[in-house]
């Protein structure tokens, strides 16, 4: 199937995988500073900007099975959100052909549940799916300002993921439709140990739509988990705060070496 890929910059491979309803524009200017160190793949997900979908796409393994072929052997694989989640599977299945793992405010788990405390309630998820299948359009537009509560400029942080979002294209209904699936029934609590992969797990302290202590709980889970809280950022730290989150990558990714990374680190 057809999946949408761009490269840019050399060096080391980075691939990075954006959350629910968006695409690879809403990286921003966060993918090209990345470029200056790193060959930065960018992945429109299936059916979303410009992948095309089909019904094989189901399910995280679905999603999974429809990029492999596009992330290089060896590559590091950052995901964002529901990107975040796609990323660990991938590296349960791939195994070593990933080689480490960036995680921005991922969950293991989206929905609350009675052993569960750092998720979204399930009647709120509810209602939020049953307003996309009336009108998805609309409904993506409200979660975007979700991802933004909580930010110092939550208007300017807005105007930029919707920019991206029509510079990059909408995704098809069945795309949500499934993605939502996937965050409403996932749950990969007891498969993080499993995944030996140093891990850098980044945070925004001030996120409204994925706990920080859900990311918190999936770095002390992994096998290599390494925590970094973002000061007053939100669910796209990597916009609002993307000097200090571009520190952190760096130092998780350099070789050799263990430099101080921004925000507070667990």
């Amino acid at each position: 199937m057809n999946v949408h890929v761009t490269t840019m910059g050399d060096g080391p491979d980075l691939v990075l995988l954006h959350g629910w309803g968006l695409n690879s524009a809403c990286w921003g200017s966060f993918a090209p500073a990345l470029a200056e160190r790193y060959r930065v793949r960018t992945i429109d997900l299936p059916g979303h900007g410009r992948s095309a979908w089909n019904a094989e796409c189901a399910g995280v393994d679905g999603l999974v099975l429809a990029i492999r072929r596009h992330v290089p052997e060896g590559a590091t694989v950052a995901g964002w959100s529901l990107g975040g989640m796609v990323a660990l599977r991938l590296a349960q299945i791939a195994g070593s052909a990933v080689s480490r793992l960036v995680l921005l405010a991922t969950t293991p788990r989206f929905i609350a549940s009675a052993d569960w405390r750092f998720g979204m309630s399930f009647e709120e998820f509810e209602r939020f799916r049953q307003r996309v299948e009336t009108d998805h359009h609309r409904t993506v537009n409200e979660f975007l300002s979700l991802q933004v509560r909580g930010e110092a400029q939550p208007c300017t942080m807005l105007r930029q993921l919707k920019r991206s979002l029509a510079a990059g294209g909408r995704a098809q209904p069945a795309a949500l439709d499934h993605g939502l699936e996937i965050l409403g029934t996932t749950d990969l609590r007891r498969t993080l140990p499993d995944i030996r992969q140093p891990a850098l797990v980044i945070a925004g302290t001030y996120d409204r739509l994925t706990h920080p202590e859900a990311a918190r709980f999936l770095a002390k889970s992994l096998a290599s988990g390494r925590f970094v809280a973002v000061d007053r950022a939100g669910h796209a730290a990597f916009l609002s705060h993307g000097p200090q989150v571009l520190d952190a990558v760096h130092g998780f990714l350099a070789p050799a070496s263990t430099p101080a990374v921004a925000g507070r680190r667990q």
